[in-house]
């Protein structure tokens, strides 16, 4: 058991936890909560984290489990047929490495999976072997484009809406939040571990890739003609959502194959990103399911 800050590892968990740059060098990420360890699969963990408390708990369950009457966290993840480190640290050194307030005494070092465009736009069968969740449903793609987008819990939430509303993948600016930062982590609920997503350095030319793979690009603008309803998105479309102060940048909106709007009544001049993402998101699936 780790009883110390100083430890070596203590520190590089706490770098990991704090500096994107170190997680973007280490291929890695963290993941916390017993809920959101559940959802990792399995052959992605390179290391279990728990606290003293949490490992107290695991044995007692683990005597459960012998009988019949209960199950683990570390149980399940073996039985998947996978092997990781597990470290537990004493409950204090735990509380000094979580991110959250409550910590409930389970972390994870993740490995990252990389995607392509192929991947987001569901090209054929053989280059959607890599997605992991065989829930999603097949068929057009459906993807949602983020200029800029700053806010962490904003982009857990459309991670989360886009993989129920039943997106395709997600393509994000360069200068968009990280996904790996843990808020945004532990806002997907879990969606990050199955829906594809990429950055990319220049959003035109990648939303370029969109329309010549035949995918009609949507501007969420208040400058918008038509109502968001009004629009046919039962092929290939994509939504473009920009900047929670800024809202999406010219070269971007110029990107575009029309322009929407969110009709709205009161004085209200916009939506959150989040919510703007979940409304036009929603509707395609609604149209589709038609």
């Amino acid at each position: 058991m780790i009883t110390s800050t100083s430890n070596a590892q203590i520190k590089e968990l706490l770098r990991l936890q704090k500096k994107n740059r170190a997680r973007e060098e280490a291929g890695v990420f963290i993941v916390e909560g017993t809920r959101m360890a559940a959802e990792i699969p399995p052959d992605r963990i390179v290391k279990l984290y728990v606290s003293e408390s949490y490992a107290a708990k695991e044995k007692a369950a683990a005597v459960n489990v012998s009988h019949g009457t209960g199950k683990t966290l570390s149980g399940s993840l073996l039985n998947a047929g996978h092997t990781f480190q597990e470290e537990v640290l004493a409950d204090s050194v735990f509380a000094r490495v979580s991110d959250t307030k409550t910590p409930q005494g389970v972390m994870a070092v993740v490995k990252r999976q990389e995607y392509t465009m192929a991947d987001i736009l569901r090209v054929n069968s053989d280059e959607r072997k890599n997605i992991s969740d065989v829930h999603q449903t097949p068929g057009e793609p459906h993807v949602l484009v983020l200029d800029n987008l700053q806010d962490p819990g904003n982009l857990g939430t459309i991670f989360r809406t886009a993989e129920a509303a039943g997106a395709t993948g997600l393509l994000l600016s360069r200068d968009c939040v990280d996904i790996y930062n843990p808020k945004v982590i532990r806002s997907t609920m879990g969606a990050v571990f199955r829906l594809p997503f990429l950055y990319t350095d220049d959003l035109p030319g990648a939303i370029g890739e969109l329309k010549a793979a035949g995918i009609r690009v949507y501007a969420a603008h208040l400058e918008g003609e038509n109502a968001y309803d009004k629009e046919d998105y039962r092929s290939g479309c994509a939504f473009l959502i920009g900047n929670e102060g800024n809202g999406l940048r010219d070269e971007t909106v110029r990107c575009a194959d029309c322009l929407i709007r969110i009709p709205m009544q009161g004085q209200t001049e916009s939506l959150n990103a989040a919510v703007a993402a979940a409304v036009l998101m929603f509707e395609v699936g609604r149209q589709r399911r038609s």
